[in-house]
């Protein structure tokens, strides 16, 4: 192994930037897209979405009902949420086996449509005409 970088040839030293870059690169990239959204950008879209008698149900133990919580970040608790596990998630509850949940996340809205796994909020936002 060299004792320092004079004696590894031009291509290589090459590469290994270009590689570093790339790791550089895709972990920004991984950080700006989980990174939740500004406090309070989706407070006033969360709150016309539960006044628009859509429903949002899902399950605590289902990994894409907390990824749809987390794309309205600290204004998730303003969404219409409907809890259809029972607590210790063995089965759903009876409510949204009435209802024909089958898959979570799953939005009904008030003219009976359905969307099922996570929606962007601006989806949702078009579809409850809270844009």
């Amino acid at each position: 192994m060299p004792a320092d970088m004079t004696s590894i040839p031009r291509h290589l030293k090459i590469m290994l930037w270009m590689l570093a870059a790339v790791a550089i690169g895709l972990a920004l990239f991984i950080r700006i897209k989980t990174a939740p959204p500004p406090n309070g950008k989706y407070d006033a879209l969360a709150q016309c979405i539960a006044s628009s008698s859509t429903k949002f149900y899902g399950a605590f133990w289902c990994p894409h009902c907390r990824e749809q919580k987390d794309e309205f970040g600290d204004a998730a608790h303003y969404l219409p949420y409907v809890e259809c596990s029972l607590p210790d998630g063995s089965s759903e509850t009876q409510f949204c086996i009435d209802r024909g949940i089958k898959h979570y996340p799953t939005w009904i809205f008030p003219d009976g449509s359905k969307l099922e796994g996570v929606v962007s909020p601006e989806e949702l936002g078009k579809r409850t005409g809270c844009e």
